[in-house]
């Protein structure tokens, strides 16, 4: 089974309908281009494909083409993000109604995913969903209110290195914002590989690079993505690898 442990096999059952959109009207199944922007942790460079918030962006742009708009930038660009978040929504058809938009992150990634849905929140703009990995707090910055714009947000966190996630996010208005889940991963007895990183992050952050390489995340995360698309362009995609 993908997701041995219950919180995350919870949460799968959870978005399993999300997986199977009902029908919907012709008007709603045009083009609604999506757009999805991603921050790395820490002071990783946005082209570091070892790291897996990094990869699923090249991932996501590879396997899916012009269906998704996916990109990534370091977590002191938040101001370059929403600039071209801004952009694409310009520039996007309207024929299907407003781009969707997704944020995610990673640790210092996951903390300016939340700045830059508050910037949005200022421009009357939602955002679809917001992912949080191991989210650490940057300063001045709070990752664990998620502004009223965010209609859902999940959060995926582990407590046993020196370096964790924050265990718990709330929604500044509930009644606008599903918190989906706040799921706790263990890596006690599931080492995650981590090719590529430096002897120092592998010695002193090992369970925080671990969260941030386990393809049970990345899957989930992708399938969430996936989940916003239109039913059509659901059936259009390319079949998912067994």
């Amino acid at each position: 089974m993908l997701w041995p442990h219950k919180k995350i096999y919870r949460a799968a059952l959870f978005l399993l309908p999300l997986a199977l959109p009902a029908q919907q009207s012709r008007s709603t199944e045009t083009k609604s281009p999506l757009i999805v922007i991603g921050f790395a942790g820490g002071f990783i460079k946005r082209t570091s494909l070892v790291h897996g918030e990094v990869e699923l962006a090249r991932h996501l742009r590879e396997k899916y083409g012009a269906t998704i708009h996916a990109d990534i930038f370091e977590n002191h660009r938040g101001d370059d993000a929403h600039r071209e978040i801004l952009r694409l929504l310009k520039a996007a058809p309207q024929d299907g109604g407003p781009a969707k938009i997704i944020l995610y992150g990673h640790s210092w990634g996951a903390s300016e995913a939340v700045a830059v849905a508050r910037q949005l929140q200022r421009d009357h703009i939602p955002v679809a969903l917001l992912i949080e990995v191991d989210g650490v707090r940057k300063h001045q910055q709070d990752d664990a209110i998620i502004p009223a714009n965010v209609l859902q947000a999940i959060n995926f966190y582990q407590t046993e290195g020196l370096l964790h996630g924050r265990p718990l996010i709330h929604a500044a208005d509930p009644v606008a914002t599903q918190i989906i889940d706040n799921i706790h991963l263990s890596y006690k007895d599931n080492d995650v590989p981590t090719p590529g990183y430096p002897w120092f992050a592998r010695t002193f952050t090992r369970r925080h690079i671990e969260i941030e390489n386990d393809p049970r995340v990345w899957n989930q995360v992708e399938a969430m993505i996936l989940a916003q698309l239109p039913a059509t362009q659901i059936a259009a995609l390319p079949q998912t690898q067994q």
